[in-house]
């Protein structure tokens, strides 16, 4: 078993919605490179990047921590959207369409949030996880 943060569906998701939040940002006006394109850019990569970073946290708390870091980010960027339309910077076909990558993304976090919530993070587990991660590490040939 051979895990990774990309086994993640809100991960995937939340990847999936950088791509075209990129493609967009690359035809705004050249005076916001370093205002609203960049910062789009970054919040919108810090979704994924969070989740992935709280992946090998190993307690609760700590993913959380960085799950929620990811939520904000979220939440930074419907305003981004918003922005952009209203800015003329995006079409109205290309607002509707960040607004449903957005929220489906939203729904899986807040799923994935819920589940680790309810998951029982004992030694026992936490142990096999990385004695697993260990074996497959050891396996692999230098």
């Amino acid at each position: 078993m051979n895990c990774s943060f990309q086994d993640i569906i809100a991960w995937r998701e939340a990847h999936k919605f950088v791509l075209p939040v990129y493609q967009v940002t690359s035809s705004f006006p050249n005076s916001e490179k370093f205002g609203l394109t960049s910062q789009f850019q970054q919040v919108a990569v810090s979704i994924p990047a969070n989740i992935a970073e709280g992946y090998r946290k190993l307690s609760k708390a700590d993913k959380l921590r960085f799950l929620n870091i990811a939520q904000g980010s979220l939440e930074e960027c419907r305003y981004y959207i918003l922005l952009a339309k209203d800015l003329k910077y995006i079409s109205q076909p290309q607002h509707d369409s960040l607004c449903i990558q957005i929220e489906t993304t939203s729904k899986l976090l807040n799923g994935y949030c819920k589940g680790i919530i309810n998951h029982s993070f004992d030694k026992k587990y936490i142990m096999h996880e990385i004695i697993v991660d260990a074996t497959q590490i050891l396996r692999k040939p230098l």
